[in-house]
């Protein structure tokens, strides 16, 4: 379905995102975890792209299994780091004939076993130059759905680590919409001030976007440690850290901890009319499948 038509849909949206297994068990793990999420009816599900599309074909085929064995409607992230314009060509050919609805276009990283790459050689230099390209595809009318895709982007509530300045960075979002995104997706944040401030700032620069809120349950010390490493410039709160000290090395009072913080911020999102929540589930339903029981229901329907 198209995005649009979700938004119409659901006053407020639900979506998981997963990431591609890179083996066949890990693959028979994540459809265990997905068969029970898939119940909650979440608006869609996204699927990651490695750096440097480096998992493409396992994207790819994680996107059409979900489409073919689930009643999930998956979002494929797609990046242009190391891609040509006929290598995104022909991705989004093969998502127009799955009848794949929607995109949420990146920038993207540098693959790590690439010393030394040298993005000028790159025929998309920003995320917005994506954008630009999936909006030409979709008014050459190579997709079954009159509109082509819906096109989805990052935002960034606690700022985007390659872009200091607050400023520039409120501009690059405005080229995103501008260039044809639908909506927004934020990067995961623990302090929901951050979101409200980044929401507001949106409004200030005539972003009209439907913004979505990204959320991370912390469920181990560890996870945390990795998070502060993938996400960098993510602000722990003091409180959520005097929480995790607390809990010691009790590894389920960590994971409690960290789900009733999650919890909260989605009970508060909620209360102030967020247009949608966004899991980062890590492959794994159990942090999901908690909050919503912390918050009395069994379903999205529920939440709306």
């Amino acid at each position: 379905m198209h995005i649009l038509d979700i938004f119409a849909r659901d006053t407020t949206t639900f979506s998981f995102e997963f990431f591609p297994p890179k083996s066949d068990q890990a693959a028979a793990q994540l459809f265990d975890h997905i068969a029970q999420l898939e119940p909650l009816a979440p608006s869609f599900v996204s699927v990651t792209y490695g750096a440097g599309g480096s998992t493409r074909q396992r994207t790819h085929e994680l996107v059409l299994r979900l489409k073919q064995q689930t009643t999930l409607d998956p979002v494929p992230h797609l990046t242009c780091v190391s891609h040509k314009r006929a290598d995104i060509q022909d991705i989004l050919t093969r998502y127009a004939a799955a009848q794949v609805g929607n995109i949420l276009a990146l920038g993207g990283d540098v693959s790590r076993d690439v010393a030394g790459y040298d993005r000028a050689h790159d025929d998309f230099k920003h995320a917005a130059d994506l954008v630009r390209f999936i909006r030409e595809f979709n008014r050459a009318s190579l997709h079954p759905e009159p509109r082509g895709f819906g096109v989805g982007v990052a935002g960034f509530p606690e700022g985007h680590p390659a872009t200091p300045n607050r400023l520039q960075e409120m501009d690059y979002l405005k080229a995103k919409v501008d260039a044809g995104a639908d909506y927004i997706c934020t990067q995961l944040f623990f302090d929901n001030h951050d979101f409200y401030d980044f929401r507001e700032r949106c409004e200030l620069a005539g972003i009209r976007v439907p913004i979505i809120a990204g959320i991370m349950p912390i469920t181990s010390v560890s996870g945390m440690k990795r998070m502060a490493e993938l996400a960098l410039g993510a602000h722990y709160p003091a409180r959520l850290l005097r929480a995790i000290n607390r809990a010691g090395d009790d590894a389920d009072a960590v994971r409690r901890v960290g789900i009733h913080w999650a919890t909260e911020q989605c009970r508060d999102l909620l209360d102030n009319q967020i247009r949608g929540l966004h899991f980062y589930t890590l492959n794994n339903s159990y942090a999901t499948l908690e909050i919503y029981r912390n918050l009395g229901v069994k379903n999205s329907a529920a939440l709306r």
